[in-house]
């Protein structure tokens, strides 16, 4: 095998194998799982454009709406994690509605009046409904289409996320300023039980890999070598980086444009907006990118690794400036493209991963992987909230807080960057694997 992990005939010429065919109708169900992830993160931003009129309703310091933040990911991790493991056995399909219609329930509580307490809990349940979310998806995705043609795919999945909140932000801005924020809500419900609906009527599971057939016929490798391979620690330190930024925009970006530099919240839904258009246009970049430099002959190190790892350090270092450039618009700027960088990396993790993990554990390993980096979610608005209330000012806070996003972005771009060879990962681990079933099966032959 070459330290691609490529099969090569005894001579020690390459031997090509043959890619899969792209089933009919996988794009349907990547479209569907597109609305799914839609879905998915305008209920995650509907606290943080909320954030003003909240605080003021329930009279919440800052340390109270950051700890309402990081509620959200409380179960967040333990919920992918146990929710991965059954996937690995149970249809992605019936997984994937029982989540959403957890999503559509837990938000109808808010439409009335609620305390403090009640929104943190719905918020708790809302988060370990969506925790696996983005694992399960993909792991869906995974059975429509073979490994080299998972990126683009992929980046579409994600492109829900972007547009959750691009299609999401003005009609719930609209419904928090002409009604109520409480409204927002119940709107996201109603919408929660749309998707339910049209999954019961057009989603399917994949044809290209039955893992519970997988689970039974192809060489396991163990979970602890999985897990302590260099490349699942980078995926999950660099994407920790990643998401810090991304629930520091979920929780505290509509605030700090409100309160930390002055528009109203009209004006501020509108500008909540960018960070996710240009997240969005780097995601499709780094799909498309990534597929060009693989086709051409690129290993996995460099299209996947490199090209995911690169825009954090660059993002982070964008983001570090921003406290010294003049004017709210040069910081909005900078907010928005530093942040907005990382989102590269979310394209490029998931099919490295997959491209080492047998099918039959794929969704375990993605499970295990998003409950990691997640857990930024839980400490980054807690932080930005304490250091925003001990802070002389509410604009030094900000500044602070977005400069500690800084130096966690850099470093683990950089760990990233040391971290990532999913190509000599695969022919370690697969000929280790290899390797084991053969003793396993020479123990085993009768003499």
């Amino acid at each position: 095998m070459s330290a691609q992990g490529t099969p090569k005939a005894a001579g020690g010429t390459t031997v090509k194998t043959a890619s899969k065919e792209t089933p009919k109708g996988a794009w349907t169900v990547t479209f569907l799982l597109f609305l799914f992830m839609v879905v998915n993160f305008a209920d995650k931003i509907v606290v943080g454009l909320a954030g003003v009129p909240i605080m003021t309703d329930l009279k919440l310091e800052p340390e109270q709406f950051g700890l309402l933040g990081s509620s959200f990911f409380l179960l967040f991790s333990i919920a992918a994690v146990v929710v991965g493991f059954i996937v690995n056995r149970v249809s992605t399909r019936w997984v994937l509605l029982t989540l959403a219609v957890i999503w559509a329930l837990a938000q109808f509580p808010m439409v009335g009046t609620v305390s403090f307490t009640t929104l943190l809990i719905c918020r708790i349940v809302l988060g370990a409904g969506e925790g696996p979310a983005a694992s399960v998806a993909t792991h869906a995705i995974y059975k429509w289409f073979p490994d080299e043609k998972r990126a683009l795919p992929t980046a579409f999945l994600l492109q829900g996320s972007a547009f959750g909140v691009i299609l999401a932000v003005p009609a719930l801005n609209w419904v928090i300023v002409n009604h109520s924020w409480h409204y927002a809500f119940g709107a996201l419900g109603v919408v929660g039980l749309i998707w339910v609906a049209a999954w019961l009527a057009l989603g399917r599971e994949g044809p290209l890999e039955d893992t519970q057939a997988l689970a039974a016929t192809e060489p396991k490798i163990p979970y602890l070598q999985l897990l302590t391979s260099c490349t699942f620690i980078g995926c999950a330190a660099a994407t920790f980086g990643a998401y810090w930024a991304l629930s520091l925009g979920l929780t505290w970006f509509t605030p700090f444009i409100v309160k930390g530099l002055g528009f109203s919240q009209n004006d501020a839904g509108f500008i909540s907006i960018l960070p996710w258009v240009f997240g969005a246009t780097i995601v499709i970049l780094t799909g498309w990118i990534s597929q060009v430099m693989m086709a051409r002959g690129s290993t996995t190190r460099v299209a996947r690794g490199v090209l995911g790892s690169v825009p954090l350090v660059i993002g982070g270092l964008v983001l570090a400036l921003m406290p010294y450039v003049p004017g709210g618009a040069l910081k909005i700027a900078m907010l928005v493209i530093g942040p907005g960088l990382c989102s590269a990396i979310y394209v490029v993790c998931p099919p490295m991963l997959g491209e080492f993990t047998p099918a039959s554990q794929r969704g375990a390993i993605l499970a295990i992987y998003g409950a990691l980096y997640t857990l930024a979610g839980i400490i980054a608005p807690n932080v930005m909230g304490t250091v925003i209330q001990r802070a002389g000012n509410m604009l030094d806070g900000y500044m602070t807080g977005f400069t500690i996003n800084a130096v966690v972005m850099i470093g683990s771009g950089v760990l990233g960057l040391l971290l990532l060879w999913p190509n000599t990962e695969k022919a370690r681990l697969t000929r280790g694997a290899a390797q084991q079933a053969g003793a396993l099966k020479g123990a085993v032959s009768p003499t």
